[in-house]
């Protein structure tokens, strides 16, 4: 029987891509191996292939990551660089490069890389090329909302990676408990960029703290092992959770406030207009 996998640790994220983006790093080495006793122009441009295909595996990679993590998004900008993209334009040229290595006619090498780059692009996709707003909200609102978001999610990965840095399961469980609560507050954010002036300090100050204190934390227990600075530490998480937990219950209750509110003053505009008829006695 085989063995039995354990569960996976909560918050943890799945590398994009998988075996796909793995088997890219294959012909690279390949070209490389069969160019090594080819005459100087051909060894010149088998390892320029083998360099393409590597770099273009690598940019494959975040590409791909970077698509993830616009996908999951509810309000995000698209990518900066067009990682996947400019991979397959990379595996393009490795492609020509290896085919010229190898005897094929500058025609012939051309359409060689014309193919493999139309490959990985439909095996891979195209980049985001637009942002992603949310809903009801202007382009303005968007740009702020995207900017603090993408600050919280990198104070956040450095508090997982200072953490996963120690292989500790339940400290990494514990983080992933913290970083729920603050994805919480990042979601409501996005739903509603009214309540951003609320959030602002919560996924800025507090986050960038959590991270500066993950960091020296993890510095300090890898050494000694210390016991009462874990206490100390699980303790923080715990009062930033119930403090993110909070504010975001605060900020759901303000959401129905105003929209009973909302509601209220339309029925009673109605009412003026003569098009719905008054509260019955006894309601509200």
């Amino acid at each position: 029987m085989g063995r039995r996998r354990g569960p996976r640790t909560p918050g943890a994220r799945v590398a994009p891509g998988g075996a796909r983006v793995n088997v890219l790093y294959l012909p690279p080495v390949l070209l490389a191996v069969t160019s090594l006793f080819s005459s100087p122009l051909d060894l010149a441009l088998g390892l320029g292939g083998a360099a393409l295909w590597w770099g273009a595996a690598q940019l494959t990679r975040e590409g791909l990551t970077a698509e993830q993590a616009f996908v999951a998004r509810k309000t995000a900008r698209r990518p900066a660089l067009p990682r996947k993209m400019l991979g397959s334009a990379m595996i393009a040229f490795g492609t020509a490069f290896g085919a010229l290595a190898h005897g094929q006619q500058p025609a012939g090498a051309v359409i060689y890389g014309l193919v493999a780059g139309a490959l990985h692009a439909v095996a891979f996709g195209l980049d985001p090329l637009r942002d992603r707003l949310g809903e009801g909200m202007d382009a303005h609102q968007h740009d702020r909302v995207a900017k603090v978001v993408e600050r919280a999610e990198e104070h956040l990965a450095g508090v997982r990676h200072a953490i996963a840095a120690l292989h500790d399961r339940a400290l990494n469980t514990r983080v992933a408990r913290f970083e729920e609560s603050a994805r919480a507050m990042i979601a409501e954010v996005e739903d509603d960029p009214r309540d951003l002036p609320q959030a602002r300090r919560y996924l800025g100050v507090y986050l960038q703290g959590a991270e500066d204190a993950s960091a020296k934390f993890a510095a300090h227990y890898a050494r000694h092992s210390d016991a009462d600075a874990r206490r100390d530490y699980e303790a923080l998480l715990d009062d930033l959770e119930q403090n993110f937990t909070a504010r975001t219950q605060k900020m759901l209750q303000d959401d129905a406030t105003d929209m009973s509110i909302e509601i209220e003053v339309l029925r009673e505009r109605l009412q003026r207009d003569g098009v719905a008829p008054p509260h019955p006695a006894g309601t509200e």
